[in-house]
């Protein structure tokens, strides 16, 4: 039976993802705790709209497309406390909340941490420094797109990839917040229509074209596979494609808007 295997979200963008036993998707699409944060860099927005965007491209700020290395930090936020804490090889580099002195400290060890890392070079091109910690901690609002998104893939899949570059390939490289196991290779490509989760319904929308983040190993923070190329080459893809997006289904009857609700890991998964 297909079903849920694991969960996932990620706090600050770019870092390291949160395994849960269940996820929050809110009425908007988007996942509660998810993306609540981001490094940016100090050029990519007019000041007058910092604090004004409902998404974040890759390209305004720290991503793992260009700093693979921010995969070797181990993140966790305390949503209550409102606290940050990274490590890296099991040593505690930074620990702090949102205010402005905690959001300095955070930026200046991730700053210090990616200018002593391989791509280094690349935060000290002009306009990059000084980063800027944006985002309250709450409102899940950096995604890459505007519209509210819950992002899928399944294990067979992730399985298939892995046996075609003949190494071991973990979930977290796609950065999805639900794996689901029980269905064949590449089967999420195909739905189309009603997706059914537990007990909430989404939209199947587009597949998720993958970027360069998915070559990054997600406990080393080097890249290692060639994801991209092997997407394109061994299964003969157009473009580099693994998962999809779901969408915020059709309300119930007798309700305006779709409600959102709570996934599990177990509950069973029904698709076109």
């Amino acid at each position: 039976m297909p079903h849920v295997v694991a969960l996932y979200r990620h706090p600050v963008k770019g870092f390291t993802p949160e395994r849960v036993d269940s996820l929050t998707v809110q009425p908007d699409g988007r996942v509660a705790g998810d993306r609540v944060l981001a490094f940016r860099f100090a050029d990519a927005v007019a000041p007058e709209d910092r604090d004004g965007l409902d998404h974040w491209p890759k390209a305004k700020g720290l991503a793992l497309q260009d700093f693979p290395a921010l995969a070797a930090l181990r993140l966790r936020f305390d949503d209550v406390a409102r606290r940050v804490r990274i490590e890296h090889d099991g040593a505690l580099l930074v620990e702090a909340s949102l205010d402005e002195e905690g959001r300095r400290d955070l930026v200046e060890v991730v700053t210090g941490y990616v200018l002593a890392s391989a791509e280094g070079r690349r935060l000290g091109r002009p306009g990059r420094l000084p980063l800027v910690l944006v985002g309250d901690g709450v409102t899940s609002r950096f995604q890459d797109r505007p519209r509210g998104y819950v992002s899928v893939h399944s294990r067979g899949s992730v399985d298939a990839l892995g046996a075609a570059l003949a190494v071991d390939i973990d979930d977290r490289r796609f950065r999805s917040n639900i794996v689901v196991d029980g269905v064949g290779p590449w089967t999420e490509l195909g739905w189309t229509g009603e997706v059914r989760i537990g007990d909430l319904v989404f939209d199947a929308a587009g597949p998720i074209v993958r970027c360069l983040a998915t070559h990054a190993n997600p406990d080393r923070g080097v890249r290692d596979a060639k994801v991209l190329t092997t997407l394109t080459g061994s299964f003969g893809q157009d473009e580099p494609t693994l998962g999809r997006l779901l969408l915020p289904g059709t309300p119930p009857a007798g309700e305006e808007m779709w409600q959102g609700g709570v996934v599990r890991v177990g509950d069973e998964v029904r698709a076109g």
